[in-house]
């Protein structure tokens, strides 16, 4: 039997052939610590500068800009963690969505234990917050507004930049978890007004286990772990030379290929959603219309479970109800019930998120098994 097709790029995405040929040589024979003086060392630390800017072209930052991580979790981790041990004394007033992936989440509310006081904005009916609503939350105690630039789940971009106009004359710092968002459209700090913002490498054909943060000059931030001075001092340990080229390469085939990119996956995300509606009547799609993610397709099928379908559907396709990083029983999600989302149409819901290899065949055989599996199940 092949493997069913795969609509789950949200979740994380295959390694990049390039990316691949990249990495390898310093899985073999290159293996030194880019600390260490000698050519071995040398030649570690080129090859992470090269990747550094890589990265930094991406989303059009300086490469003095870019701190590796291991993930983009401690990406979030860092920003908000490390903007508030700089700034902990004068301001202690953090601004988060409520539809944060648990990455800004926990540790906003890790700080909110520690006496910090945490606004957690609401969404509308979309998942997209109000620039009004950001603007009534901003005090002169603020230190960081953290609202990320695409939802993982129904795909919803946020309005960073309008976000930006607001915090930027008032000297508040602005992050934005871009997890979801780079690699499949254009991200660039400044066109966004950010001040911070995170990377994950897995959601751009990159290998799991890298990632970066990336800080813009002057911005106050300091280390959460304890150790020695790698990554500009913010990130201390020893740097994984071969995941960290992977992550430059696979951000060079980003920059080199969104122009075409991008609109093949909305079109794909289309033809998907178009064909879907044409086979099951009532079909309901969560998020924004227009702004949302060029790849993904978060829709509600009537009178069924989201996980039954799926399970049902299973020998042809993988996709998943929602966040791979959430649980895995049926419960209303998180960020569907910031969105006012009654129950049976949250219980129905499926996520599905095209990427760089999906093909037009995928999407139709996708379509014939999901209504399919959803006809057999409204009959039951």
């Amino acid at each position: 039997m092949s493997d069913p097709i795969y609509l789950d790029h949200n979740a994380t995405t295959p390694v990049a052939p390039e990316v691949l040929d990249a990495m390898l040589p310093w899985l073999r024979g290159e293996y030194g610590n880019p600390s260490s003086a000698h050519p071995y060392g040398q030649r570690a630390a080129q090859a992470m500068a090269a990747a550094r800017g890589q990265v930094a072209g991406l989303i059009g930052a300086a490469a003095q800009e870019i701190v590796f991580t291991g993930c983009a979790t401690e990406a979030n981790n860092l920003a908000l963690l490390g903007v508030a041990r700089a700034l902990g004394v004068e301001k202690r007033h953090l601004v988060v969505s409520a539809v944060e992936h648990p990455a800004v989440m926990a540790p906003a509310m890790h700080l909110r234990s520690l006496g910090w006081d945490v606004t957690v904005l609401p969404v509308d009916a979309f998942g997209r917050v109000s620039v009004d609503d950001v603007g009534r939350a901003l005090r002169p105690d603020t230190a960081l507004v953290s609202v990320m630039h695409a939802n993982n789940e129904v795909g919803t971009l946020q309005p960073v930049a309008a976000i930006a106009a607001l915090t930027r004359p008032r000297g508040i710092l602005l992050h934005t978890d871009a997890a979801q968002s780079a690699g499949k459209l254009r991200v660039d700090v400044d066109e966004l007004g950010v001040d911070l913002l995170t990377l994950a490498g897995h959601k751009f054909n990159a290998p799991k286990g890298v990632g970066a943060l990336y800080a813009r000059a002057g911005t106050p931030i300091r280390a959460v772990m304890h150790g020695a001075d790698q990554e500009h001092g913010l990130r201390p340990g020893t740097e994984n030379v071969a995941l960290i080229v992977a992550l430059g390469a696979a951000a060079a085939l980003a920059s080199a290929s969104l122009p075409d990119l991008t609109p093949k996956l909305l079109a794909l995300r289309d033809r998907l959603h178009a064909r879907l509606g044409a086979g099951v009547p009532g079909l309901q799609l969560n998020g924004h219309p227009q702004h949302r993610l060029p790849n993904t397709l978060h829709v509600s099928f009537p009178g069924v479970s989201g996980r039954a379908l799926l399970a049902d559907a299973a020998a042809t396709l993988a996709a998943s109800v929602g966040s791979a990083c959430h649980s895995e029983h049926d419960a209303v999600s998180g960020v569907l019930a910031a969105m006012g989302i009654d129950t049976a149409r949250a219980l129905g819901a499926v996520r599905l998120s095209v990427g760089r290899t999906t093909r037009v065949d995928d999407i139709d055989r996708a379509v014939a098994a999901l209504v399919s599996a959803w006809s057999g199940l409204a009959r039951a």
